[in-house]
């Protein structure tokens, strides 16, 4: 199969993968908000600051490390590849059953003393099972993107979501009466062996897939010098990534403390918390699939021009796919001012939900267009500086949270939020411009297509509202988003946003 067909077809299957998980993802928390209540809601996004941290540890740079190592191999041969895995396998599960071990010593302090709440406890303790066999995940999904046979961490994926949301659905509806406790273990504790599972399925796929790599090539590196490389890529994103999760983890433990502070019950606290972080970010997050498949897909493709020193295919790379960013990210945006609101009801039936979403509305264009931009970083070998701008970002992040929320309550943190997620934006993007020399088209790029959304809003629930008494509620909010999508669209045309050649570019720069 042809370079490009094959970049096509791995984000096709990404893309695919990742909107069928993000829509069994929000539905699965909106029934499990309906199950167990906001404010239990609270207490399980606690439980997931110390599961991002665990994560972060397990893992320690060597899924990105596994990627970047295999894709270079591969532009150079094949000779060092399966010592090269050995390597990271080891690295990896070294690191898994470390944080297991951790989290079977330290849980019950973590949750007693750092939560506040020793309903997390048994949660914690069920979370560091997984850590050894997300470590090895990691590797094996690591070495698939890098050979571009991504379908099959895309098939684990699925297996994951379907195993979680069977087991934990069984587990909650028998756990449930005990208490909100048993009912975050119950969540909890599935994720966890769905994780084992479908570990375990990557792994056999991994050794059928590698069979051809058993013979050992005599030209192949010398395992010291393998493991010189692999230490000095996934080590600095070790620690850069400890200190970035590290202050996420302590921001997350610090908001319901500083909503108390403001004069809000722990409760209410937990409640706000739990309604931003576990109903409304996954729906602004959901659309960003596609971007997400760019993102880990981008890295390979700009490891192996960076090895051939292909500057003017870099460039072209990153200029088509951020105005494709730009373009989709003011779209999304558009569709979520208008219809939060709606939204909000028909998903969780829940007006600060919609409320909410609108309130973001406007920060998805920074949010999606640096998950793009510190793929193409990574891809770069300019990994060190995008942990450093994620520190950076984190670190003011905590002294907002400590300064804003005991005064402001939740707004404060909204303005944490925004202040956050541009600061990053626009340090990663500044990065990248210097280390490319890339233009950015702000006109074409974003001017004009916030212009065509809002034309296409308005054009949109003009036609719908005669059609309105045909169709039952949300019937009507989907037909005006589709409508809204499709004028939207038309207008990027007919501004000259979107052009024919634009097509026939990005159709042509991976091939």
């Amino acid at each position: 199969m042809r370079r490009g067909k094959k970049f096509i077809l791995n984000t096709l299957i990404l893309t695919g993968t990742s909107l069928l998980l993000q829509f069994v993802g929000v539905s699965y928390s909106v029934y499990i908000s309906k199950k167990i209540g906001t404010s239990a809601m609270g207490i399980y996004q606690l439980i997931m600051s110390i599961f991002f941290f665990a994560i972060t540890l397990s893992i320690s740079g060597i899924g990105f490390c596994t990627t970047r190592m295999v894709a270079e191999e591969l532009a150079h041969g094949e000779k060092s590849l399966k010592r090269i895995m050995r390597r990271c396998t080891l690295y990896g599960v070294s690191f898994g059953t470390l944080t297991f071990i951790l989290l079977l010593i330290f849980g019950k302090h973590i949750g007693t003393v750092w939560l506040r709440d020793a309903r997390t406890v048994k949660s914690l303790y069920a979370l560091g099972i997984m850590m050894p066999f997300m470590s090895l995940s990691a590797v094996i999904s690591g070495y698939f993107t890098a050979v571009r046979r991504v379908f099959k961490s895309a098939s684990s994926q699925i297996m994951e979501q379907i195993l979680k949301i069977m087991i934990s659905v069984y587990a909650l509806n028998f756990l449930m009466p005990p208490g909100l406790e048993y009912a975050c273990l119950a969540i909890v504790g599935g994720g966890s062996i769905a994780e084992i599972l479908s570990t375990i399925y990557l792994y056999v796929l991994y050794l059928l897939e590698t069979r051809k790599y058993n013979a050992v090539n005599s030209k192949a590196k010398s395992g010291r010098h393998l493991s010189r490389k692999m230490f000095s890529i996934a080590v600095p994103i070790a620690l850069s990534s400890y200190v970035r999760s590290g202050l996420v983890t302590m921001e997350h433990i610090m908001i319901p403390i500083g909503l108390e502070k403001s004069g809000v019950n722990k409760r209410l606290a937990l409640s706000e918390y739990g309604i931003i972080h576990g109903m409304v970010m996954p729906i602004i997050f959901f659309p960003s699939a596609l971007l997400t498949s760019f993102a880990s897909l981008l890295i390979p493709e700009m490891a192996e021009c960076r090895e051939h020193n292909d500057i003017e295919q870099i460039r072209s790379i990153i200029t088509r796919i951020l105005k494709f960013t730009l373009l989709f990210s003011v779209g999304i945006a558009g569709i979520f001012v208008f219809y939060a609101e709606k939204l909000g009801d028909m998903i969780y039936q829940n007006a600060n939900v919609g409320h909410f979403i609108l309130i973001f509305a406007p920060l998805v264009i920074a949010m999606y267009l640096d998950t793009v931009v510190d793929g193409m970083l990574k891809g770069l070998n300019e990994q060190v500086a995008s942990m450093r701008y994620n520190i950076i970002d984190a670190f003011v992040s905590v002294v907002l949270v400590y300064i804003l929320l005991p005064v402001m309550g939740i707004w404060g943190y909204v303005v944490v939020i925004y202040i956050s997620e541009l600061l990053n934006m626009l340090l990663s993007i500044r990065r990248l411009i210097m280390v490319t020399s890339f233009k950015l088209n702000l006109m074409g790029w974003l001017v004009k297509p916030i212009i065509c959304v809002v034309a296409a809003a308005f054009l949109s629930g003009f036609i719908a509202g005669e059609i309105a008494s045909n169709l039952g509620p949300t019937a009507f909010i989907i037909v005006q988003m589709l409508l809204t999508s499709s004028f939207y669209f038309m207008f990027l045309i007919i501004t000259g946003s979107v052009t024919r050649q634009d097509f026939s570019r990005m159709r042509g720069i991976f091939v």
